[in-house]
C-alpha cells in the first residue's frame, strides 16, 4: 500500500472513531463533526511530521558520512603533500582506477587488481625496511636503474654471457649506459670461483661490453679474498645510491642441470644493513684489478 493512502486511511479511522464517541454523548452535529475533523487533520499531519523527522534524521546521518569522507580524504590528501611521493602521480593513479570500466574481460581485472595489491606491499614494507620478492623480480632492477642519481655500486659473482646477452641484459645494460650519460657513477665487481682460462675469457668479454657503456668494471677470484672476508657469503647484490641494497639470493636448480637460479629478491633500506653492503662493496673492489684488455 502506498504511504500516502495508508496515512489517508488513518486519518479517516481515528476521524471516524472520534465522529462516532461524541455522536454517543448526543454532542449537536456540528460539534461532531468539528471533532472529528480535528482529531482525522491532527493524525494526519502527526503522520507527515513523524515521517519528515526520519527522513531529515536520515539526510543529516548521510551528511554527516559525507563529511566524515571528505575529513578523512582530506586528511589523506595532507598527508600526500607532504610525503616525497609525487602527490600528481598518486593522484593519476587513482583517478584512473576509478576510471576504470565495467566492460572489459574478468582476467583483466584480476590482474590490475593483483598489480595494485602488490604495489601496496611494496609501498607498505619497503618504508619499514625492507621489501621481498620470490624469485627474479626485473621491474626493480630496470626501475632502480633508472632513477639512481649518484652511484650504482654492483657485485657478480659470476660472469653469465647468456644473462648479458638476454632481453632484460641488453635493457639493464642500456640503462646503465643512460646512467652514466646523466652522472651516475657506475661500477662492478665480477667475482670469479674457478680457475678455468676460459671462465675468465668469458669474464674479459663481458667487461669489455661493460666498458663501452661507461661502466667501470673490476675483476677478482673468490680465492683471493682473505679467510676472514669469507665469513660473508653475500656477492650478488648492487648498491644504488649508498642508500638501497638491491639482494638476490640463489639456489640450485635441480630442473635446470644443477645451475644457479634466483631464489629471492630484496630490497633493503635498513642504513646499518646498507651500510654492510657499502663496506663489503669497498673490500671486493680494492681486492680486485682491472681486466686484462
Amino acid at each position: 500500500m502506498p504511504p500516502i493512502v495508508r496515512k489517508i486511511l488513518v486519518s479517516l479511522t481515528g476521524g471516524g472513531i472520534a465522529y462516532l464517541l461524541t455522536n454517543a454523548t448526543a454532542q449537536p452535529q456540528s460539534i461532531t463533526l468539528i471533532l472529528s475533523s480535528f482529531v482525522g487533520g491532527t493524525l494526519l499531519m502527526v503522520q507527515f511530521l513523524v515521517d519528515f523527522e526520519r527522513r531529515l534524521l536520515s539526510v543529516e546521518g548521510a551528511l554527516v558520512n559525507g563529511l566524515a569522507g571528505v575529513s578523512e580524504a582530506s586528511r589523506q590528501m595532507r598527508q600526500l603533500r607532504s610525503s616525497r611521493l609525487d602527490a600528481a602521480t598518486v593522484t593519476r593513479l587513482l583517478n584512473q582506477t576509478a576510471e576504470v570500466g565495467q566492460n572489459g574481460p574478468a582476467v583483466m581485472y584480476a590482474f590490475l587488481e593483483q598489480e595494485i595489491r602488490r604495489l601496496a606491499e611494496l609501498i607498505r614494507e619497503l618504508p619499514a625496511g625492507e621489501a621481498a620478492y620470490d624469485g627474479e623480480d626485473r621491474d626493480w632492477l630496470l626501475s632502480l636503474t633508472a632513477v639512481a642519481v649518484g652511484s650504482i655500486d654492483a657485485t657478480s659473482a659470476a660472469a653469465d654471457s647468456e644473462f648479458w646477452d638476454s632481453e632484460l641484459g641488453l635493457r639493464y645494460l642500456a640503462l646503465q649506459g643512460e646512467a652514466v650519460r646523466r652522472g651516475v657513477t657506475v661500477r662492478r665487481v665480477f667475482i670469479l670461483d674457478s680457475e678455468d682460462p676460459a671462465a675468465l675469457r668469458e669474464v674479459e668479454q663481458v667487461c669489455r661490453q661493460q666498458a663501452e657503456a661507461g661502466i667501470v668494471v673490476r675483476v677478482m677470484r673468490s680465492s683471493g679474498l682473505a679467510a676472514s672476508s669469507r665469513v660473508d657469503p653475500m656477492f650478488d647484490f648492487i648498491v644504488f645510491d649508498q642508500t638501497l641494497s638491491y639482494e638476490v639470493s640463489s639456489a640450485r636448480a635441480l630442473d635446470q642441470g644443477g645451475r644457479l637460479a634466483i631464489a629471492n629478491t630484496r630490497l633493503v633500506v635498513r642504513p646499518e644493513r646498507v651500510e654492510r653492503r657499502i663496506r663489503r662493496f669497498e673490500e671486493l673492489w680494492n681486492a680486485a684489478s682491472p681486466p686484462a684488455r
